[in-house]
């Protein structure tokens, strides 16, 4: 199968999907959203037992594209609440996918970004990787990650990254949880292709049953979450502060909050 945004290798059990965007930071687009569904259903139904998610070029994936957020504030109310249905949907489906998923961050993974990088079950990151939620720098909130992001690393520290919008490096992300390891840069990909091997040697059917049991404890309350999580996110983009703060964003102008 042929995609635009991403590209997809197999060998030995192990697919290696890839951000392939390097010109544009690997930001996530309409287009990147539906091709990740795609080869993640083509993932699985192959043989492969374990994904290697990884990003071209010297940052993983700079959050949304920026014509994709041109378009926010124009479109119409359901355009909103669809939109805001096909970002849960991603994250959903990476969180929940039945085969292992190892992310592999060489560099920046911001807002969106991040939310690809930590919701695998390994987030093998190096030491030039940043992480962090940015969305409150521009009036709009990062409401579809929080329920995941709290069972990631406790509400408390949730509430620290997504309420400040900071970034932290890859040894901060590692002590509270948002990523599994730290290794070189030029030791990355040999690691997580090390690590791919490894846990495809084990049973499938045990991953399989394993990560289904994971998922199986907390998935009706997430799927609960997330439906408020769509709500408040189509709710905020009809706000004025949240038009101000992508034409600020896009302006390269300091935003003039309005409070409402």
């Amino acid at each position: 199968m042929a995609y635009s945004t991403l590209t997809l290798a197999s060998e030995d059990h192990v697919s290696t999907l890839t951000l392939n965007r390097p010109e544009k930071r690997n930001a996530i687009s309409r287009e990147m959203i539906e091709e990740l569904h795609r080869s993640l259903q083509e993932i699985e139904l192959s043989p492969a037992r374990v994904v290697i998610l990884a990003g071209a070029g010297p940052v993983f994936s700079a959050g949304m594209d920026l014509n994709y957020l041109r378009e926010f504030p124009s479109l119409s109310k359901a355009d909103i609440w669809a939109d805001a249905r096909r970002i849960a949907g991603l994250f959903r489906r990476l969180w929940g996918f039945p085969k292992v998923l190892i992310a592999a961050v060489h560099g920046p993974a911001i807002a969106g970004g991040t939310g690809l990088a930590t919701l695998a079950d390994f987030t093998l990151a190096s030491p030039e990787a940043r992480f962090g939620y940015t969305e409150v720098r521009i009036g709009f909130m990062p409401a579809i990650v929080a329920s995941f992001l709290v069972r990631q690393i406790g509400e408390k520290a949730a509430r620290g990254l997504l309420l400040s919008g900071k970034l932290i490096g890859a040894e901060e992300a590692c002590r509270i949880g948002l990523v599994s390891e730290v290794v070189p840069a030029d030791k990355l990909m040999e690691r997580a292709k090390g690590l791919a091997q490894e846990l495809a040697s084990l049973s499938p059917l045990a991953l399989v049953h394993t990560k289904r049991l994971i998922v199986g404890f907390s998935e009706r309350e997430l799927d609960r979450e997330l439906e408020q999580a769509i709500a408040a996110s189509a709710e905020m983009r009809g706000t004025a502060d949240f038009r101000e703060g992508i034409s600020a964003f896009l302006e390269k102008r300091k935003p003039v909050w309005l409070g409402e």
